[in-house]
């Protein structure tokens, strides 16, 4: 068997214009495979405990992954695709917490006796629409509920808006038990706020940053949106400024896409306050030329991390996984979900919650776990999820390594596939050998292209015809 290749050096992305012009497309941003619009309505909560049933059986190894979301936000933010609820009558979050203190009892019931948590991420929506003594009340009924590793082993992370906490909230937070921190920030520019409907100032963020820091969050993770209206290269560039100067561990900078067909609150940007794909495309290729010279680490798709910080050590010791929540350290974890929308990864099987309210309610009224959909892996999508991961976070894939762990000839039984991936070979986005799938420098900013090689699902009919999902483009 061939070498493995050395691990990357740190800045071993290449950014090719021209190639990402020719390639970019819609596709998939495989945070799972398959992915979500392939979940049937067909999967019920019976399919769940199915699965619950076959980890237990399995002799329950893996810890869990807790994520949690809250989809109030207090304002709307027009770019915004996720499922979130714009209200300012703060009793519907107290309503919407007994509720879900009510599905995490149901999940605990269901996990006893192998239910210690490593992982916990609340998401939103704004998680600290919650007010402290109702974040206090929630942490504390998990803690009941399960047995959460020690925080200096288990990675507890909540996403804040700055303007919702001032430094009391950050400390407090920490205190309950969090200890990495994301904020928003998407962009520091007055004229781009405004066109957004997200009017925060550079102390406000400053100041949450300089709380975490004092409060001793082990991770500080920055958000950045690229693409919105307003925006151009050289505010771009002040922004990059304010956030190198602000030294968070970590910084995700999103490609906005523009979809209004699908979400609503999009409509209210102005077509001709978009910048142009060749003033988006600048705009990545300064980011990441920024970033990079300022020591980050790219560790795929819309991240980086500075080499000491755990998901640029877990990239080099290939121990990255890919999930919901993005990328993460815990590889083997079972992942289980409560609240409006959200997403559980239990036994092969993926179950997503009721998207509204009302129906999340109903369920749980019943006494039934809230699920309305999901689908259960078969042995070919859990080898194609296996190579999807492989090459999401580590870029490369060890064809022999697969042969031995799964009963196929790889050539043969990815014959189609490999087809594509040499076209891409052609194009200098991999290097193809019997052993090695390896992506290039310059192959890296374009992943999701060459993972949707290995997507059997592409371009047949999506399972549930009532969604109007549309994929973002690859770049």
């Amino acid at each position: 068997m061939a070498a493995a290749p050395l691990p990357a050096p740190h800045a071993a992305i290449q950014f090719d214009a021209a190639l990402i012009r020719k390639l970019s497309q819609q596709g998939p941003r495989y945070t799972s495979y398959p992915t979500a619009d392939r979940f049937t309505e067909g999967f019920s909560s019976g399919d769940y405990l199915q699965a619950v049933s076959n980890v237990r059986a399995m002799g329950a190894r893996n810890p869990l992954s807790l994520y949690l979301h809250i989809p109030f936000c207090e304002s709307l933010c027009y770019y915004c695709a996720c499922n979130k609820i714009i209200t300012k009558t703060k009793s519907k979050a107290e309503t919407y917490l007994g509720y879900l203190l009510r599905e995490i009892d149901m999940q605990a019931r269901l996990f006893a006796g192998m239910n210690r948590v490593e992982q916990l991420h609340l998401g939103g929506g704004t998680p600290t629409y919650l007010s402290d003594e109702q974040m206090g009340r929630l942490m504390a009924h998990l803690r009941r509920s399960f047995d959460f590793a020690d925080d200096a082993v288990g990675e507890y992370s909540i996403e804040i808006d700055p303007r919702t906490v001032d430094p009391q909230r950050v400390h407090s937070l920490r205190r309950q038990g969090f200890n990495r921190i994301s904020l928003g920030v998407q962009d520091f520019d007055e004229e781009v706020q405004k066109a957004v409907n997200r009017i925060q100032p550079e102390a406000q963020t400053v100041d949450a940053i300089r709380a975490a820091r004092e409060a001793g969050f082990r991770s500080i993770s920055i958000d950045l949106i690229y693409g919105l209206p307003k925006q151009n290269v050289i505010s771009m560039s002040q922004t990059l400024a304010k956030v190198i100067a602000a030294d968070p561990d970590r910084i995700s900078i999103y490609n906005y896409a523009h979809m209004p067909q699908m979400f609503k609150s999009q409509r209210l940007i102005l077509d001709e306050d978009l910048p142009s794909p060749e003033t988006k495309l600048d705009m990545l290729g300064l980011c990441i030329r920024r970033l990079t010279e300022a020591g980050y680490v790219y560790i795929g798709m819309d991240h980086f991390a500075k080499p000491d910080d755990e998901l640029a050590v877990a990239q080099r010791m290939g121990r990255l996984h890919r999930n919901f929540q993005g990328y993460s350290t815990h590889a083997e974890a079972e992942m289980v979900s409560c609240g409006v929308s959200a997403i559980s990864a239990v036994g092969g099987a993926y179950a997503q919650n009721e998207k509204t309210l009302d129906a999340y309610y109903e369920a749980i009224e019943r006494g039934q776990l809230p699920i309305a959909r999901g689908i259960q892996l078969d042995t070919d999508d859990m080898l194609r999820r296996i190579l999807i991961q492989m090459l999401m976070c580590n870029f490369e894939v060890p064809i022999r390594a697969v042969e031995l762990a799964h009963p196929i000839d790889f050539a043969t039984y990815f014959a189609t596939e490999l087809g594509k991936l040499r076209e891409f070979e052609a194009d200098g986005l991999l290097t193809l050998s019997d052993d090695w799938i390896t992506v290039t420098p310059k192959g890296r900013l374009l992943i999701r292209n060459i993972c949707m090689a290995f997507d059997k699902y592409l371009g047949k009919p999506r399972a549930v015809k009532l969604e109007r999902l549309s994929y973002s483009r690859t770049i």
